[in-house]
C-alpha cells in the first residue's frame, strides 16, 4: 500500500476488485458453513467465526487498497 493513501477513507472497488471480493467471501461462506456443520457450539466456535469475520475484513481491505499496485506490477 503506498503511504499516500489514507486508511480511513473511502476506497472504490474496481469490477477487477469487486469480482476478487466475491470469491474470498464465498470462500468465507464456505468455511463459516463448514464450522456451523463440524464445531460444537461453544466459546470456542463462536471465536473461530469471529476470526472469520475479522479475516473476511482484511481481505477486502487488502484487494481495494491494492488494487493500483497490482496493476503497477502487471
Amino acid at each position: 500500500m503506498s503511504e499516500e493513501k489514507n486508511r480511513f477513507e473511502y476506497q472504490r472497488p474496481t469490477d477487477e476488485s469487486v469480482e476478487s471480493i466475491k470469491k474470498l467471501r464465498q470462500a468465507c461462506k464456505d468455511m463459516n458453513d463448514l464450522i456451523l456443520a463440524e464445531l460444537p457450539n461453544t466459546r470456542e466456535r463462536s471465536l473461530a467465526i469471529t476470526k472469520l469475520e475479522e479475516s473476511s475484513m482484511w481481505m477486502n481491505k487488502c484487494v481495494v487498497f491494492n488494487q493500483e499496485e497490482k496493476k503497477e506490477d502487471e
